[in-house]
């Protein structure tokens, strides 16, 4: 399942401060349940001239524009120009990456974003990891706990694989465009430079460089 792996969603670890971490495992869910030591491992190594330690456990870069009506708890490092924006809502173990937006009444909860990352309006990202330059529409939200609370299962195409987490949001590669309005059920794999429709109810792994529609309408993208 190699298209699973973090080697195979994050070409480039250097995109995010969570490299170190990233490293140790080989599927990014993996990374889940020690998202919260790291940061504050990391952020009582930042260098005090970059990064302002604000309350407990939480690193604000200088460079970085945080509104004055948002909310941050600890753990949380907030990367340099990043913006987060009003009534942002970050509840804790966050690690935003350099440049990324986090807009108007978004909630974030145990994630990782890379650098560039944009969830500008009312998302909702939490246990997920989404990769460089990855781009969630208005009201797109990760979905972390199934109704039946049962542990979250990766269903791939021939292969089903038991994460042991019962909070499981989303891994989105590199690039990933996710539409307005889409809900990404847990368990939800999406390859690099894909992009999912609006409205879209997403489950599953979805392949990289593809165009999701529903799950029978998956398109590869054609070639430039």
């Amino acid at each position: 399942m190699e298209q699973l792996t973090i080697k195979e969603l994050y070409q480039d670890l250097n995109q995010t401060l969570a490299k170190e971490l990233l490293e140790k495992y080989t599927y990014p869910w993996e990374v889940l349940p020690h998202i919260s030591e790291f940061i504050v491992s990391l952020g009582n190594s930042l260098d005090e001239k970059e990064y302002e330690k604000k309350g407990e456990n939480i690193w604000i870069a200088r460079s970085a524009k945080v509104a004055p009506t948002a909310y941050i708890n600890g753990p949380a490092i907030i990367g340099k120009d990043a913006e987060v924006r009003h009534c942002a809502f970050i509840r804790g173990n966050a690690l935003v990456g350099e440049g990324a937006v986090v807009g108007n009444s978004t909630e974030l909860k145990n994630v990782i974003l890379f650098n560039k990352v944009q969830v500008p309006h009312y998302n909702y990202v939490g246990d997920s990891i989404l990769g460089f330059k990855s781009h969630m529409g208005a009201g797109s939200i990760t979905s972390n706990v199934k109704s039946d609370k049962k542990l979250v299962i990766v269903k791939a195409a021939n292969r089903k694989i038991e994460t042991g987490l019962k909070k499981f949001g989303a891994m989105l590669g590199d690039e990933v465009e996710v539409g307005c309005g889409s809900v990404l059920n847990p368990g939800t794999v999406v390859g690099s430079h894909t992009n999912i429709y609006p409205l879209s109810s997403v489950r599953g792994v979805v392949p990289s460089n593809s165009i999701y529609k529903n799950k029978t309408e998956i398109a590869e993208k054609a070639d430039d």
